[in-house]
């Protein structure tokens, strides 16, 4: 009996530390920025990168990243957005230009120094990205044939 609860006790010490080591690997000026900034967030989950932090998150039913240097800065909060939360010239501009297309992927960063959008067009021969720096206009990102 006695060795039974050793074993347990020493099971559930193992999965509590192993449990909270990502926040432990995140500088904790990134932590303290990340609960001032997004007060409210649930659910954040932290990946540590090469040089900065990524912490995937829930807001307002939103699905958000949030990115940060390794000194704690913060450099950027990404989401997926659909095309209808476009400015409605990018949308317009998007229906002329690519109605060939359809759209595999489309999200928003935002930074302190504005909002890029990044939108990603396929069809059966070609894979399109384009950017949007300055929110009037689509610029080619990259462009490749599909194998």
């Amino acid at each position: 009996m006695k060795k039974i609860m050793m074993l347990l006790a020493l099971v559930l010490t193992l999965s509590t530390s192993f449990a909270f080591t990502g926040e432990e690997a995140v500088n904790k000026q990134a932590l303290a920025s990340f609960k001032t900034e997004f007060a409210g967030a649930t659910d954040a989950a932290w990946t540590v990168g090469n040089n900065y932090y990524q912490v995937a998150f829930t807001m307002n039913d939103q699905k958000l990243f949030a990115y940060y240097n390794t000194q704690g800065e913060f450099l950027a909060v990404t989401r997926y957005i659909s095309s209808f939360q476009l400015p409605l010239n990018l949308q317009i501009s998007l229906k002329k230009s690519y109605s060939n297309y359809w759209i595999s992927d489309l999200f928003e960063v935002a930074r302190n120094s504005g909002t890029d959008y990044y939108v990603t067009f396929e069809n059966a021969d070609t894979k399109i990205v384009l950017r949007s720096a300055d929110g009037s206009s689509w610029s080619l990102y990259q462009k490749s044939k599909k194998a």
